[in-house]
Protein backbone atom coordinates (compact mmCIF):
# COMPACT_ATOMS: atom_id res chain seq x y z
CA UNK A 1 0.00 0.00 0.00
CA UNK A 2 1.40 3.77 -1.05
CA UNK A 3 1.01 6.22 1.18
CA UNK A 4 1.37 10.02 0.11
CA UNK A 5 0.92 11.51 -3.52
CA UNK A 6 3.45 10.96 -6.35
CA UNK A 7 5.34 13.84 -7.44
CA UNK A 8 5.61 12.99 -10.70
CA UNK A 9 2.00 12.32 -11.02
CA UNK A 10 0.87 15.42 -9.49
CA UNK A 11 3.35 17.77 -9.09
CA UNK A 12 4.07 20.09 -5.91
CA UNK A 13 0.89 21.68 -4.51
CA UNK A 14 0.45 25.31 -4.55
CA UNK A 15 2.98 27.20 -1.57
CA UNK A 16 3.79 29.21 -0.05
CA UNK A 17 5.27 26.61 2.32
CA UNK A 18 6.14 27.57 6.03
CA UNK A 19 8.89 24.68 6.10
CA UNK A 20 10.31 21.66 4.28
CA UNK A 21 10.70 18.49 5.77
CA UNK A 22 13.35 16.01 3.39
CA UNK A 23 12.90 12.45 4.18
CA UNK A 24 9.69 10.64 5.53
CA UNK A 25 10.56 8.59 8.03
CA UNK A 26 9.17 8.69 11.78
CA UNK A 27 11.71 11.79 12.62
CA UNK A 28 10.86 13.68 9.76
CA UNK A 29 6.28 12.68 10.27
CA UNK A 30 6.77 13.66 13.61
CA UNK A 31 8.50 16.78 13.49
CA UNK A 32 6.22 17.75 10.65
CA UNK A 33 2.98 16.40 12.74
CA UNK A 34 3.91 18.98 15.63
CA UNK A 35 5.22 22.13 13.67
CA UNK A 36 1.45 21.19 12.20
CA UNK A 37 -0.65 20.72 15.25
CA UNK A 38 0.97 23.58 17.53
CA UNK A 39 2.82 25.71 15.11
CA UNK A 40 -0.03 26.15 12.56
CA UNK A 41 3.21 25.51 10.11
CA UNK A 42 1.93 24.34 6.24
CA UNK A 43 4.93 22.06 5.68
CA UNK A 44 5.88 20.04 3.07
CA UNK A 45 7.10 16.27 3.46
CA UNK A 46 9.47 15.35 0.62
CA UNK A 47 10.36 11.31 0.24
CA UNK A 48 12.12 9.77 -2.51
CA UNK A 49 10.61 6.46 -2.00
CA UNK A 50 7.35 5.51 -3.66
CA UNK A 51 6.05 4.85 -0.31
CA UNK A 52 6.31 7.32 2.77
CA UNK A 53 7.20 6.37 6.20
CA UNK A 54 11.02 5.48 5.85
CA UNK A 55 11.30 2.34 7.64
CA UNK A 56 7.96 2.05 9.27
CA UNK A 57 6.72 1.12 5.50
CA UNK A 58 5.86 -2.55 4.53
CA UNK A 59 6.17 -4.31 1.36
CA UNK A 60 3.89 -6.98 -0.31
CA UNK A 61 4.36 -10.14 -2.35
CA UNK A 62 1.18 -11.51 -3.32
CA UNK A 63 -0.58 -13.18 -0.25
CA UNK A 64 2.25 -11.44 2.30
CA UNK A 65 3.11 -8.49 3.74
CA UNK A 66 6.60 -7.39 5.64
CA UNK A 67 7.61 -4.14 7.62
CA UNK A 68 11.14 -3.05 6.74
CA UNK A 69 12.29 -1.84 10.07
CA UNK A 70 9.75 -1.81 13.01
CA UNK A 71 10.18 -5.32 14.66
CA UNK A 72 8.97 -4.19 18.11
CA UNK A 73 8.72 -1.18 20.23
CA UNK A 74 8.94 -0.72 24.13
CA UNK A 75 7.22 1.55 26.35
CA UNK A 76 4.40 1.63 24.39
CA UNK A 77 1.51 -1.32 24.97
CA UNK A 78 1.13 0.54 28.26
CA UNK A 79 -0.78 3.53 28.66
CA UNK A 80 0.60 6.61 30.00
CA UNK A 81 4.26 6.10 29.25
CA UNK A 82 6.04 9.26 27.52
CA UNK A 83 5.79 7.32 23.80
CA UNK A 84 2.46 5.57 24.22
CA UNK A 85 1.37 9.54 25.10
CA UNK A 86 3.03 10.92 22.02
CA UNK A 87 1.72 8.47 19.69
CA UNK A 88 -1.57 8.82 20.37
CA UNK A 89 -1.25 12.11 20.00
CA UNK A 90 0.29 12.06 16.82
CA UNK A 91 -1.98 9.49 15.69
CA UNK A 92 -5.12 10.74 17.11
CA UNK A 93 -5.66 7.68 18.93
CA UNK A 94 -6.09 5.53 15.83
CA UNK A 95 -2.41 4.01 15.97
CA UNK A 96 -3.10 1.07 18.59
CA UNK A 97 -0.65 -1.30 19.76
CA UNK A 98 -0.69 -5.37 20.78
CA UNK A 99 1.39 -6.37 24.09
CA UNK A 100 4.28 -9.17 23.03
CA UNK A 101 3.18 -10.88 25.89
CA UNK A 102 5.28 -12.05 28.96
CA UNK A 103 8.52 -12.80 27.35
CA UNK A 104 9.95 -10.16 24.49
CA UNK A 105 12.95 -12.04 23.50
CA UNK A 106 15.04 -14.62 23.44
CA UNK A 107 18.51 -14.84 23.46
CA UNK A 108 19.73 -18.04 22.27
CA UNK A 109 23.51 -19.34 22.30
CA UNK A 110 24.03 -22.64 21.08
CA UNK A 111 22.05 -24.92 23.02
CA UNK A 112 20.77 -22.74 25.55
CA UNK A 113 18.01 -20.31 25.46
CA UNK A 114 17.51 -17.56 28.31
CA UNK A 115 14.17 -15.86 27.74
CA UNK A 116 13.54 -12.08 28.69
CA UNK A 117 10.46 -11.60 30.61
CA UNK A 118 8.51 -8.25 30.87
CA UNK A 119 9.18 -6.44 33.79
CA UNK A 120 12.50 -5.48 35.94
CA UNK A 121 11.33 -7.37 38.96
CA UNK A 122 10.17 -10.41 36.41
CA UNK A 123 13.61 -9.63 34.86
CA UNK A 124 15.68 -9.63 37.88
CA UNK A 125 13.83 -12.62 39.51
CA UNK A 126 14.82 -14.78 35.86
CA UNK A 127 18.01 -14.01 35.93
CA UNK A 128 18.97 -15.27 39.52
CA UNK A 129 17.67 -18.01 39.33
CA UNK A 130 19.66 -18.48 35.84
CA UNK A 131 22.64 -17.27 37.13
CA UNK A 132 22.54 -17.79 41.33
CA UNK A 133 25.80 -16.98 41.60
CA UNK A 134 25.57 -13.64 39.65
CA UNK A 135 22.71 -12.22 41.97
CA UNK A 136 24.98 -9.31 43.32
CA UNK A 137 25.93 -8.51 39.37
CA UNK A 138 22.53 -8.55 38.11
CA UNK A 139 20.85 -5.98 40.45
CA UNK A 140 23.77 -3.96 40.13
CA UNK A 141 23.25 -4.17 36.48
CA UNK A 142 19.48 -3.12 36.48
CA UNK A 143 20.72 0.06 39.35
CA UNK A 144 23.38 1.20 36.73
CA UNK A 145 20.85 0.86 33.66
CA UNK A 146 17.90 3.14 35.72
CA UNK A 147 20.71 5.32 37.29
CA UNK A 148 22.46 5.88 33.50
CA UNK A 149 19.27 6.45 31.69
CA UNK A 150 17.88 9.13 33.89
CA UNK A 151 20.85 10.51 32.51
CA UNK A 152 19.52 10.98 29.01
CA UNK A 153 16.55 13.37 29.57
CA UNK A 154 18.64 16.62 30.78
CA UNK A 155 21.13 15.35 27.69
CA UNK A 156 18.97 15.69 24.73
CA UNK A 157 16.79 18.55 26.02
CA UNK A 158 20.01 20.13 26.15
CA UNK A 159 20.04 19.68 22.08
CA UNK A 160 16.79 21.58 21.74
CA UNK A 161 17.47 24.38 23.98
CA UNK A 162 15.83 27.62 22.11
CA UNK A 163 18.81 29.61 20.24
CA UNK A 164 18.27 32.85 22.56
CA UNK A 165 18.97 30.36 25.67
CA UNK A 166 21.74 28.76 24.17
CA UNK A 167 23.53 31.99 22.97
CA UNK A 168 23.70 33.63 26.94
CA UNK A 169 23.28 30.63 29.35
CA UNK A 170 24.84 27.54 26.67
CA UNK A 171 28.37 28.19 28.09
CA UNK A 172 27.63 27.33 31.29
CA UNK A 173 24.21 25.49 31.15
CA UNK A 174 25.43 23.19 28.03
CA UNK A 175 28.11 21.54 30.20
CA UNK A 176 26.32 21.26 33.63
CA UNK A 177 23.04 19.45 31.27
CA UNK A 178 25.39 16.56 29.33
CA UNK A 179 27.85 16.06 32.08
CA UNK A 180 26.33 13.39 33.78
CA UNK A 181 25.24 11.31 30.59
CA UNK A 182 28.42 11.84 29.13
CA UNK A 183 30.21 10.33 32.58
CA UNK A 184 28.20 6.98 31.07
CA UNK A 185 28.47 7.71 27.26
CA UNK A 186 32.04 7.63 27.15
CA UNK A 187 32.59 3.91 28.34
CA UNK A 188 31.71 1.08 26.14
CA UNK A 189 29.60 -1.57 26.80
CA UNK A 190 32.32 -4.33 27.25
CA UNK A 191 34.44 -2.20 29.73
CA UNK A 192 31.24 -1.56 31.55
CA UNK A 193 30.68 -5.09 31.87
CA UNK A 194 33.57 -6.63 32.88
CA UNK A 195 33.08 -4.25 35.88
CA UNK A 196 29.85 -5.94 36.59
CA UNK A 197 30.84 -9.49 36.40
CA UNK A 198 33.25 -11.87 35.25
CA UNK A 199 30.74 -14.50 34.03
CA UNK A 200 31.43 -14.60 30.08
CA UNK A 201 27.87 -16.15 29.46
CA UNK A 202 26.03 -13.76 31.93
CA UNK A 203 28.32 -10.46 29.62
CA UNK A 204 26.91 -12.32 26.78
CA UNK A 205 23.48 -12.60 27.50
CA UNK A 206 22.81 -9.15 28.84
CA UNK A 207 23.97 -7.63 25.68
CA UNK A 208 22.16 -9.96 23.55
CA UNK A 209 19.93 -7.29 22.12
CA UNK A 210 23.31 -5.12 20.24
CA UNK A 211 21.58 -5.85 17.05
CA UNK A 212 19.18 -3.13 17.79
CA UNK A 213 21.80 -0.72 18.04
CA UNK A 214 23.73 -2.55 15.75
CA UNK A 215 27.08 -2.51 17.23
CA UNK A 216 29.12 -5.33 19.41
CA UNK A 217 29.87 -4.63 23.24
CA UNK A 218 33.32 -3.79 22.38
CA UNK A 219 32.48 -0.91 20.34
CA UNK A 220 29.42 0.04 21.65
CA UNK A 221 28.33 3.13 24.44
CA UNK A 222 27.27 2.34 27.39
CA UNK A 223 24.89 4.98 27.12
CA UNK A 224 23.41 3.57 23.96
CA UNK A 225 23.06 0.00 25.57
CA UNK A 226 21.23 1.37 28.99
CA UNK A 227 18.88 3.33 27.02
CA UNK A 228 18.20 0.55 25.02
CA UNK A 229 17.48 -2.22 27.28
CA UNK A 230 16.03 0.17 29.71
CA UNK A 231 13.21 0.85 27.20
CA UNK A 232 12.33 -2.45 26.45
CA UNK A 233 12.71 -3.79 30.28
CA UNK A 234 8.25 -3.37 30.35
CA UNK A 235 8.23 -5.56 27.27
CA UNK A 236 7.27 -4.94 23.79
CA UNK A 237 4.58 -3.88 21.88
CA UNK A 238 3.58 -3.86 18.00
CA UNK A 239 1.19 -1.95 15.95
CA UNK A 240 -1.71 -3.16 15.09
CA UNK A 241 -2.35 -3.41 11.29
CA UNK A 242 1.71 -3.33 10.55
CA UNK A 243 4.20 -0.93 10.92
CA UNK A 244 2.53 0.95 8.03
CA UNK A 245 -0.26 2.21 9.96
CA UNK A 246 2.63 4.52 11.95
CA UNK A 247 2.53 6.93 8.81
CA UNK A 248 -0.75 6.44 7.81
CA UNK A 249 -2.04 7.65 10.91
CA UNK A 250 0.06 10.72 11.82
CA UNK A 251 -0.29 11.98 7.65
CA UNK A 252 -3.78 13.44 8.32
CA UNK A 253 -2.66 15.90 10.49
CA UNK A 254 0.06 17.73 8.39
CA UNK A 255 -2.44 17.21 5.97
CA UNK A 256 -5.02 19.34 7.43
CA UNK A 257 -2.77 21.65 8.10
CA UNK A 258 -2.39 22.74 4.61
CA UNK A 259 0.71 20.26 4.79
CA UNK A 260 1.68 17.46 2.28
CA UNK A 261 3.34 14.53 1.80
CA UNK A 262 4.85 13.62 -1.41
CA UNK A 263 6.65 10.82 -2.34
CA UNK A 264 9.06 9.83 -5.58
CA UNK A 265 10.50 13.42 -4.90
CA UNK A 266 13.57 13.43 -4.19
CA UNK A 267 16.13 15.85 -3.15
CA UNK A 268 19.10 16.28 -4.89
CA UNK A 269 20.14 20.24 -2.93
CA UNK A 270 19.59 22.38 -0.41
CA UNK A 271 19.09 25.48 -1.73
CA UNK A 272 21.45 27.98 0.12
CA UNK A 273 21.50 31.71 -0.18
CA UNK A 274 23.28 34.48 1.19
CA UNK A 275 24.44 32.02 3.76
CA UNK A 276 20.71 30.68 4.68
CA UNK A 277 19.08 27.56 4.00
CA UNK A 278 16.02 29.02 1.41
CA UNK A 279 14.55 25.75 -0.13
CA UNK A 280 15.76 22.40 -2.13
CA UNK A 281 16.14 21.61 -5.55
CA UNK A 282 14.47 18.31 -6.85
CA UNK A 283 16.12 15.56 -8.68
CA UNK A 284 14.30 16.96 -11.80
CA UNK A 285 15.50 20.51 -11.42
CA UNK A 286 12.23 21.68 -9.96
CA UNK A 287 12.67 24.39 -6.78
CA UNK A 288 11.16 24.49 -3.74
CA UNK A 289 11.18 27.31 -1.36
CA UNK A 290 10.58 27.96 2.43
CA UNK A 291 12.21 29.55 5.28
CA UNK A 292 13.15 26.41 6.89
CA UNK A 293 14.32 23.19 6.05
CA UNK A 294 14.25 20.00 7.92
CA UNK A 295 16.54 16.74 7.07
CA UNK A 296 15.50 13.25 7.62
CA UNK A 297 17.76 11.96 5.57
CA UNK A 298 20.30 11.23 8.16
CA UNK A 299 24.32 13.25 8.56
CA UNK A 300 25.95 11.70 5.94
CA UNK A 301 23.49 12.23 3.03
CA UNK A 302 23.13 16.01 4.64
CA UNK A 303 26.51 17.51 4.80
CA UNK A 304 28.07 14.77 2.34
CA UNK A 305 25.65 15.73 -0.36
CA UNK A 306 22.47 17.52 0.08
CA UNK A 307 24.66 20.74 1.47
CA UNK A 308 26.36 22.46 -1.21
CA UNK A 309 30.29 21.31 -0.66
CA UNK A 310 31.63 25.07 -0.77
CA UNK A 311 28.80 25.73 2.21
CA UNK A 312 29.81 22.58 3.86
CA UNK A 313 33.14 22.84 4.18
CA UNK A 314 33.30 26.30 5.07
CA UNK A 315 30.90 25.46 8.24
CA UNK A 316 32.64 22.61 9.38
CA UNK A 317 29.73 19.93 8.50
CA UNK A 318 31.43 16.57 8.10
CA UNK A 319 29.25 13.63 6.86
CA UNK A 320 31.64 11.79 9.30
CA UNK A 321 32.53 11.61 13.02
CA UNK A 322 35.98 10.32 13.93
CA UNK A 323 35.33 7.49 15.88
CA UNK A 324 32.06 7.08 15.06
CA UNK A 325 31.85 5.58 11.35
CA UNK A 326 28.54 4.31 9.44
CA UNK A 327 26.55 1.77 11.97
CA UNK A 328 26.62 -2.07 10.44
CA UNK A 329 24.82 -3.01 7.34
CA UNK A 330 22.51 -6.02 7.27
CA UNK A 331 20.65 -8.65 5.01
CA UNK A 332 17.77 -9.61 5.41
CA UNK A 333 15.32 -12.39 4.50
CA UNK A 334 11.88 -11.76 3.99
CA UNK A 335 9.92 -15.55 4.57
CA UNK A 336 6.47 -16.26 3.74
CA UNK A 337 4.53 -19.45 4.82
CA UNK A 338 1.28 -21.41 4.24
CA UNK A 339 0.13 -21.93 7.74
CA UNK A 340 -0.78 -19.52 11.05
CA UNK A 341 1.69 -18.59 13.59
CA UNK A 342 -0.18 -21.45 15.72
CA UNK A 343 0.17 -24.06 13.26
CA UNK A 344 3.65 -23.25 12.81
CA UNK A 345 4.69 -23.14 16.36
CA UNK A 346 5.59 -19.17 16.01
CA UNK A 347 5.48 -16.96 19.04
CA UNK A 348 5.61 -13.44 19.30
CA UNK A 349 9.34 -13.02 21.14
CA UNK A 350 11.91 -11.99 18.96
CA UNK A 351 14.53 -14.39 19.00
CA UNK A 352 18.90 -13.48 18.92
CA UNK A 353 20.91 -16.35 17.95
CA UNK A 354 24.40 -16.77 18.81
CA UNK A 355 26.74 -19.37 18.23
CA UNK A 356 28.32 -18.30 21.17
CA UNK A 357 28.93 -15.57 24.10
CA UNK A 358 31.61 -13.25 22.50
CA UNK A 359 29.98 -11.20 20.30
CA UNK A 360 32.93 -9.06 19.65
CA UNK A 361 34.86 -11.56 18.42
CA UNK A 362 32.26 -13.46 16.18
CA UNK A 363 31.64 -10.32 14.31
CA UNK A 364 35.30 -9.68 13.79
CA UNK A 365 36.01 -12.88 12.68
CA UNK A 366 32.60 -12.94 10.47
CA UNK A 367 34.32 -9.48 8.97
CA UNK A 368 37.53 -10.92 8.24
CA UNK A 369 35.93 -14.27 6.77
CA UNK A 370 32.67 -14.48 5.26
CA UNK A 371 32.74 -18.41 5.80
CA UNK A 372 32.69 -18.05 9.74
CA UNK A 373 30.06 -18.58 11.54
CA UNK A 374 27.34 -16.17 11.39
CA UNK A 375 27.39 -13.79 14.79
CA UNK A 376 23.66 -13.33 15.17
CA UNK A 377 20.23 -14.21 13.13
CA UNK A 378 17.54 -12.04 14.19
CA UNK A 379 14.34 -13.74 14.17
CA UNK A 380 10.88 -11.72 14.15
CA UNK A 381 7.43 -13.13 13.57
CA UNK A 382 5.06 -10.39 12.75
CA UNK A 383 2.57 -12.32 11.78
CA UNK A 384 2.77 -14.06 15.75
CA UNK A 385 2.72 -10.11 16.82
CA UNK A 386 0.22 -8.19 14.68
CA UNK A 387 -3.56 -9.58 15.61
CA UNK A 388 -4.92 -7.96 12.77
CA UNK A 389 -2.15 -9.96 10.29
CA UNK A 390 -5.00 -12.97 10.04
CA UNK A 391 -7.62 -10.51 8.77
CA UNK A 392 -5.16 -9.60 5.91
CA UNK A 393 -3.47 -12.93 4.87
CA UNK A 394 -5.48 -15.56 6.39
CA UNK A 395 -3.93 -18.70 6.92
CA UNK A 396 -0.59 -17.14 6.11
CA UNK A 397 2.56 -16.51 8.39
CA UNK A 398 6.08 -14.29 7.64
CA UNK A 399 9.16 -14.14 9.14
CA UNK A 400 11.94 -12.27 8.56
CA UNK A 401 15.29 -13.20 9.14
CA UNK A 402 18.53 -10.53 9.83
CA UNK A 403 22.08 -10.90 9.91
CA UNK A 404 25.21 -8.54 9.32
CA UNK A 405 26.83 -7.80 6.10
CA UNK A 406 29.81 -5.48 5.94
CA UNK A 407 28.51 -3.29 2.96
CA UNK A 408 32.83 -3.47 1.80
CA UNK A 409 30.96 -6.85 0.16
CA UNK A 410 29.07 -5.14 -1.58
CA UNK A 411 30.67 -2.22 -3.04
CA UNK A 412 31.68 -3.41 -6.29
CA UNK A 413 28.37 -3.43 -6.82
CA UNK A 414 27.49 0.33 -6.25
CA UNK A 415 27.02 1.26 -9.88
CA UNK A 416 24.43 -1.40 -10.82
CA UNK A 417 20.64 -0.96 -10.69
CA UNK A 418 18.54 -3.03 -8.46
CA UNK A 419 17.65 -6.59 -9.98
CA UNK A 420 20.21 -6.05 -12.60
CA UNK A 421 23.47 -6.46 -10.55
CA UNK A 422 24.64 -9.95 -11.82
CA UNK A 423 25.60 -13.21 -11.11
CA UNK A 424 28.16 -12.84 -8.70
CA UNK A 425 25.76 -10.77 -6.94
CA UNK A 426 23.05 -13.30 -7.37
CA UNK A 427 25.23 -16.03 -6.04
CA UNK A 428 26.10 -14.46 -3.16
CA UNK A 429 22.74 -13.61 -2.24
CA UNK A 430 22.17 -17.20 -2.89
CA UNK A 431 24.66 -18.21 -0.06
CA UNK A 432 23.47 -16.08 1.93
CA UNK A 433 19.76 -16.89 1.74
CA UNK A 434 20.57 -20.19 2.61
CA UNK A 435 22.70 -19.44 5.91
CA UNK A 436 19.59 -17.57 7.28
CA UNK A 437 17.15 -20.09 5.89
CA UNK A 438 19.04 -22.62 7.89
CA UNK A 439 18.81 -20.80 10.86
CA UNK A 440 15.55 -20.36 10.83
CA UNK A 441 14.63 -24.02 9.85
CA UNK A 442 16.81 -25.22 12.81
CA UNK A 443 15.12 -22.97 15.14
CA UNK A 444 11.58 -23.51 14.18
CA UNK A 445 11.67 -26.89 12.53
CA UNK A 446 7.74 -26.58 11.22
CA UNK A 447 8.57 -23.92 8.84
CA UNK A 448 11.12 -26.41 6.33
CA UNK A 449 7.94 -27.60 4.57
CA UNK A 450 5.95 -24.57 4.66
CA UNK A 451 7.95 -21.70 2.89
CA UNK A 452 6.70 -20.88 0.15
CA UNK A 453 8.44 -17.00 -0.29
CA UNK A 454 12.09 -16.01 0.28
CA UNK A 455 13.43 -13.04 -0.65
CA UNK A 456 16.43 -11.23 0.59
CA UNK A 457 17.63 -7.45 1.07
CA UNK A 458 21.44 -6.36 1.28
CA UNK A 459 22.95 -3.21 2.02
CA UNK A 460 22.64 -2.12 -1.39
CA UNK A 461 18.76 -2.50 -0.85
CA UNK A 462 19.23 -0.15 1.41
CA UNK A 463 21.11 2.16 -0.55
CA UNK A 464 18.71 1.98 -2.92
CA UNK A 465 15.38 3.01 -1.17
CA UNK A 466 16.81 5.02 1.74
CA UNK A 467 20.28 6.48 -0.12
CA UNK A 468 22.09 5.87 3.10
CA UNK A 469 25.64 6.00 1.61
CA UNK A 470 26.79 2.61 3.25
CA UNK A 471 23.61 0.98 3.46
CA UNK A 472 23.66 1.76 7.12
CA UNK A 473 20.49 1.21 8.77
CA UNK A 474 21.25 3.01 12.59
CA UNK A 475 23.15 5.75 11.40
CA UNK A 476 26.26 7.09 12.54
CA UNK A 477 27.36 4.17 15.20
CA UNK A 478 26.76 4.12 18.49
CA UNK A 479 30.38 4.77 19.85
CA UNK A 480 31.60 7.12 22.49
CA UNK A 481 32.68 9.55 20.37
CA UNK A 482 28.89 9.69 18.70
CA UNK A 483 28.24 11.17 22.08
CA UNK A 484 30.38 13.34 22.44
CA UNK A 485 29.77 15.06 18.65
CA UNK A 486 28.10 18.59 19.65
CA UNK A 487 26.88 19.20 15.70
CA UNK A 488 24.10 16.08 16.46
CA UNK A 489 21.44 18.46 16.92
CA UNK A 490 18.38 19.61 15.70
CA UNK A 491 20.08 23.34 15.00
CA UNK A 492 23.09 22.97 12.08
CA UNK A 493 25.61 25.35 11.64
CA UNK A 494 23.22 26.82 8.41
CA UNK A 495 20.50 29.23 9.40
CA UNK A 496 17.73 27.94 8.17
CA UNK A 497 18.41 24.30 8.15
CA UNK A 498 17.91 22.10 10.76
CA UNK A 499 18.64 18.05 11.33
CA UNK A 500 15.76 15.69 13.03
CA UNK A 501 15.47 12.04 13.39
CA UNK A 502 17.47 9.24 14.96
CA UNK A 503 20.92 10.93 14.00
CA UNK A 504 20.37 13.51 16.62
CA UNK A 505 18.90 11.12 19.21
CA UNK A 506 19.62 7.35 19.25
CA UNK A 507 18.68 4.26 17.19
CA UNK A 508 15.28 3.05 16.47
CA UNK A 509 12.02 4.07 17.15
CA UNK A 510 11.89 5.60 20.21
CA UNK A 511 14.84 7.70 19.20
CA UNK A 512 13.14 8.85 15.85
CA UNK A 513 9.81 9.90 17.43
CA UNK A 514 12.17 12.10 20.07
CA UNK A 515 14.19 13.32 17.81
CA UNK A 516 11.37 14.73 15.94
CA UNK A 517 10.24 16.48 18.93
CA UNK A 518 13.71 17.78 19.55
CA UNK A 519 13.51 19.29 16.12
CA UNK A 520 10.12 21.09 16.60
CA UNK A 521 11.15 22.10 19.98
CA UNK A 522 14.07 23.98 18.20
CA UNK A 523 12.43 25.12 15.73
CA UNK A 524 9.83 27.22 17.64
CA UNK A 525 11.72 27.73 21.04
CA UNK A 526 8.95 25.79 22.39
CA UNK A 527 8.81 22.53 24.23
CA UNK A 528 6.51 21.01 22.10
CA UNK A 529 7.15 17.89 23.58
CA UNK A 530 5.08 19.15 26.67
CA UNK A 531 2.61 20.67 24.74
CA UNK A 532 1.92 17.63 23.05
CA UNK A 533 1.60 15.43 26.33
CA UNK A 534 -0.47 18.03 27.99
CA UNK A 535 -3.97 16.63 29.19
CA UNK A 536 -6.81 18.05 26.57
CA UNK A 537 -8.29 19.54 29.64
CA UNK A 538 -5.29 21.41 30.39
Amino acid sequence: MKIGRSYKQHGIPAGPWDAIVIGSGLGGLTTAALLARHAHRKVLVLERHYTAGGFTHVFHRPGYDWDVGVHYVGDVHRPGTLLRRLFDHLSDGELTWADMGEVYDRIVIGDDEYPLPAGREAFRRAFHERFPRQTGAIDAYLDLLRTTNRTGKRFFMEKALPARVERFLGPVLGPLMRRPALAHARRTVAEVMAQLTDDRRLRGVLTGQYGDYGLPPGQASWFMHAMLASHYLGGGGYPVGGSVRIAQTIIPAIERAGGAVMTSAEVAEIVVERGRAVGVRLAGGDEVRAPIVISDAGVALTFGRLVPREIARARGLSPTIAGAPPSFAHVSLYVGLEGTPAELGLTPANQWVYAHDDHDAACARYVDDPEAPLPVAYLSFPAAKDPDFANRHPGKSTIEVIGVAPYAWFRKWEGTAWHKRGADYDALKARLTERLRGELERRCPKTASAIRHCELSTPLTTRHFAAHPEGEIYGLSHTPARFEARHLRPRTAVPGLYLTGSDICTAGVGGALLGGAMAATAITGRNLLEDALRPPSA
